[in-house]
């Protein structure tokens, strides 16, 4: 164990699980809701837009999944990578879609207010109980179809408990990795466009992030393409779903029902429509393992400066062994590796290991070197053009 270690200054935005925070030794971190000059900030919710973020700042973690209340653009530039913690709440929102599917398939919520407004007693009400049930039909699963938008962490975990629960499942995922292909179940049947997806479902849930190319994707265009009937369910995002085109839909009996946990005044009001508040992760468990991950691998960077489930940097990582380590977020641009090997070899310096990851224009290179690297040295790595930010991470101890 590395016993020079610097005291890290770490920002709690939100209330963050103590399982997670537990991660942080606390003879080198220090960690408090208030604190000047941090080096890292961990939150959950906190809309980080119009704060302004200290430049002492080197990572950011989120525990959950989505980065929307983070301005990750504006870190990219400055070198500052956002960790996040993907597939650690999947298990939560798989539960949440299934109980959706289940309440809106029969009509739980309107059968429960019905139940609630009677006000007759013994025998009377025995009868209204009765009589209420044949307003609320509902229908069964099996053999329903779910479309299933985003194979990632979630999407494939509600893909394979829906088949498990005898429904036929369709996904759309363009961009889907090797990992979740390998643990999407071989009876999901997957879709090359998202009219074929809505046209073959009865069920559509949502899983992918707010982005300008899947803004509205569920619109009154695809809507009418699905079966009579059809439910849509929301735990991604708003926005995603277009609620003028839902709330038409369910006028028209085109929808049978829409459940989401992001409800407008317009939607709250509507029968056909099940609103909850923003429950996708909130389940102690979930809170748990999206504080651990996102601590983790906060940790790791501040300590080694690797990087594993960051949204805006390549996934970088070499085991710390004796060497001393630099770091070098950057533009990626042609011969970056070349200048920086360049300028280590004018200071006599011998690089023992070195990994270079690109991700779209940016780039993250890890270099261990066989001596220390000298301030002077430092200051001409960070003169690079296009090095947007350099640390300097000593030596490790085993």
């Amino acid at each position: 164990m590395r016993t020079d270690m610097p005291m890290f200054k770490l920002l709690t935005l939100n209330n963050i699980a103590v399982a997670g925070l537990r991660h942080f030794p606390r003879n080198r971190y220090e960690i408090a809701s208030e604190i000047p000059h941090p080096d890292a900030i961990i939150l959950r919710s906190h809309n980080m837009h119009d704060m302004e973020i200290p430049d002492s700042v080197v990572a950011i973690g989120r525990a959950g999944a989505g980065v929307n209340n983070i301005p990750v653009e504006a870190m990219s530039q400055r070198g500052v990578p956002v960790f996040n913690a993907p597939g650690a709440n999947a298990n939560a929102v798989k539960e949440l879609v299934v109980a959706g599917m289940l309440i809106a398939a029969r009509n739980i919520c309107n059968a429960r207010d019905y139940v609630r407004s009677l006000t007759e007693e013994g025998a009377a009400l025995n009868k209204a109980v009765e009589a209420g049930k044949k307003q609320f039909v509902g229908f069964e699963l099996p053999g329903k179809t779910l479309g299933v938008i985003g194979l990632g962490a979630i999407g494939v975990e509600v893909a394979n408990v829906a088949l498990a629960m005898g429904m036929k499942v369709v996904g759309f995922d363009p961009a889907i990795t090797v990992k979740r292909a390998w643990q999407l179940s071989s009876g999901v049947q997957k879709v090359e466009t998202l009219d074929r997806l809505f046209k073959e479902s009865d069920f559509v849930t949502t899983h992918v992030p707010l982005l300008d190319a899947t803004k509205g994707i569920v619109n009154s265009e695809r809507l009418a393409l699905m079966r009579d009937g059809g439910v849509i369910i929301n735990f991604a995002r708003g926005g995603i779903v277009d609620d003028a085109a839902v709330l038409q839909a369910l006028d028209s009996g085109k929808l049978h029902s829409y459940v989401s946990d992001f409800p407008t005044r317009d939607l709250i009001g509507h029968p056909s429509v099940v609103a909850l508040p923003h429950l996708g992760a909130s389940t102690g468990e979930a809170e748990e393992n999206c504080a651990i991950m996102v601590a983790e691998n906060l940790k790791d960077y501040l300590e080694n400066g690797n990087i594993r489930f960051s949204v805006n940097f390549p996934e970088t990582f070499i085991p710390r062994q004796g060497a001393h380590r630099i770091t070098v977020a950057n533009a990626n641009v042609p011969n970056m590796v070349g200048q920086i090997s360049t300028c280590l070899a004018k200071s006599n310096l011998n690089i023992e290991d070195l990994l270079n990851k690109s991700y779209g224009s940016l780039a993250y290179t890890i270099v261990d070197l066989d001596g220390p690297v000298s301030d002077e040295t430092i200051s001409e790595l960070r003169n690079i053009k296009g090095v947007l930010a350099l640390r300097n991470l000593g030596k490790a101890i085993s």
